[in-house]
């Protein structure tokens, strides 16, 4: 094993805990940034160029007909072949958390839809899902096997938030462990099916996965209800006959203690497994091994790299697979460093150059990659900056070939707590969430009178339906102070109306009275 630092790198603020690499045609891509993409790369998703121990991230396009794709920390993620020995591949992602810390259940095929030499096109793809739909979550695994010729995916363990009837304002961020179940999901006719086995009693997260044909070991993890790591070694054997699945499941010796660990292949049937926590507080700084034959697993301790100092002190770290043998591994920055969030990294490479040549081999490998960071959400910003295109050519590759942090909006001098206007109530103390996207932040908007400035949603009286469309659409918004400005600017003044003469009426003829001449008294006319 070798251990090279990347001394130089742009950018780093994107790559925090709990993101994701893909490796299509030996090019590695980044997915699961910190924060909303930004109009610089509206996809989120970032072909990671690495030369001379400089990472440079250059941004990826999605096809016309793809969905949009938020950036998801924590998911789990696999590939998926039609046959077990077919060349291409797609990605499976499903759950994972989003920026404002809201956890997905939707389940995403990412596929790569051409290749040039300056531009790379995905497509993305949302699957809908009948029958047992697992709940959202993240921290968990998923794998496809093969068995008598058919495919199905596999997924288990996994946190999710507590109950929303259980949710009182001290504890609205808090996750239990998802019920040990097996979810079959079976893609071709999009149906799902939960089963319990009297083996699994105890719900895990952050464990590792690895699936050979019909076979899945799941090794690790942490239990939340426990606070433990289990040294269990779990194998899962799937069949497929023209009938109902059958899922059997048997507890194997010679596990190990470790959460958050990272599994890289090397060979057809071995794997490096490395990093992750004995502890809350103590790092995992020995390698193993896992060589899979037949229907065996052995796990056997390895020699690692010589680790550095800072690796070795650090409190956590954290990284992914990048393929072919290599793990892209990264600790904390120092806090004295001008990059707020800026991280340093590592790439352990796990194999000798003789065997990086060797082809990209079918056995599938899922790990989750680092451990839970207590995240933050970010308040919903100007419109524009949630702008999203599908259009693969709305961009220019040679403008954008690399992306340029520093052209984005600085975004930490706008603060949450600030008076935005003269009726503004917001308090840092006494404030609780008043939409249902907010948890630990209120939700603000950016006024665009002027230089612009960004007030707090609920001063607006906005009501979370207008604010979702204002997030959404491609408008500007003006807050209830320039509002009247704004409609002054805009609307012509009103044009005076000119006095018009009445038009005389008609002289109308008066009816005549015909006087008759008046009765007489009976009287008067009995003395004539």
């Amino acid at each position: 094993m070798s251990l090279q630092m990347i001394s130089t790198i742009s950018n780093s603020s994107l790559l925090q805990p709990g993101f994701s690499l893909l490796n299509f045609d030996g090019h590695v891509f980044f997915f699961g940034q910190k924060g909303w993409p930004k109009r610089s790369c509206p996809t989120g998703v970032f072909l990671l160029d690495i030369k001379q121990n400089e990472l440079k991230m250059k941004p990826v396009f999605f096809s016309k007909d793809s969905c949009y794709l938020p950036p998801l920390r924590y998911p789990a993620l696999c590939t998926l072949r039609s046959d077990a020995r077919a060349d291409e591949y797609q990605y499976i992602i499903h759950g994972g958390k989003t920026p404002n810390n809201d956890l997905s259940d939707k389940i995403y095929f990412m596929s790569l839809a051409s290749k040039t030499s300056k531009k790379m096109t995905f497509q993305c793809i949302e699957k809908d899902l009948g029958g047992d739909v697992p709940e959202a979550r993240y921290g968990h695994t998923i794998n496809v096997v093969h068995s008598r010729g058919k495919s199905m995916s596999v997924l288990f363990g996994g946190r999710s938030y507590t109950p929303l009837a259980q949710r009182t304002t001290e504890t609205w961020n808090s996750v239990v462990d998802c019920l040990p179940s097996v979810f079959l999901i079976d893609f071709e006719f999009g149906c799902c099916t939960s089963y319990m086995l009297p083996e699994l009693q105890d719900g895990l997260s952050f464990h590792v996965s690895i699936a050979r044909d019909d076979t899945i070991y799941i090794l690790g993890g942490h239990s939340l209800q426990n606070n433990t790591r289990s040294p269990n070694l779990y194998k899962l054997k799937i069949d497929l006959p023209l009938g109902s699945p059958a899922v059997t499941c048997t507890v194997l010796p010679g596990g190990i203690s470790v959460s958050s660990a990272i599994v890289t292949q090397i060979s057809d049937n071995e794997f490096v497994l490395v990093g992750g926590y004995h502890s809350d507080s103590q790092k995992r700084l020995v390698c193993n091994t896992i060589v899979l034959e037949d229907s065996k697993i052995e796990i056997v301790e390895s020699a690692g790299p010589e680790w550095t100092p800072d690796i070795k002190h650090c409190r956590m770290w954290f990284g992914c697979d990048m393929g072919e043998g290599s793990v892209l591994l990264g600790i904390p920055g120092a806090n004295k460093q001008i990059i707020p969030d800026a991280n340093y990294f590592y790439i352990l490479r796990c194999k000798g150059a003789e065997e990086d040549k060797e082809e990209e081999l079918i056995t599938q490998t899922c790990s989750q990659t680092s451990s839970e960071d207590p995240g933050d959400s970010t308040p919903f910003e100007d419109s524009e900056e949630f702008c999203f295109s599908a259009e693969a050519n709305s961009f220019d590759a040679d403008d954008a070939d690399t992306y340029n942090e520093d052209d984005e909006e600085d975004e930490s001098e706008t603060g949450y707590w600030i008076t935005c206007c003269a009726s503004c109530n917001i308090d840092i103390n006494t404030w609780v969430p008043f939409y249902s996207t907010e948890l630990n932040k209120p939700a603000m908007i950016l006024c665009s009178s002027g230089a612009g400035h960004w007030v707090h949603a609920q001063c607006m009286d906005l009501s979370e339906t207008m604010l979702l469309h204002l997030s959404e659409a491609n408008v500007k918004y003006f807050c209830n102070e320039h509002i009247d400005l704004n409609k002054g600017l805009q609307t012509p003044q009103k044009a005076m109306c000119l006095k018009k003469p009445p038009m005389k009426p008609l002289r109308k003829k008066k009816t005549m009275k015909l006087s008759t001449p008046a009765k007489k008294s009976f009287l008067r006319r009995l003395f004539e």
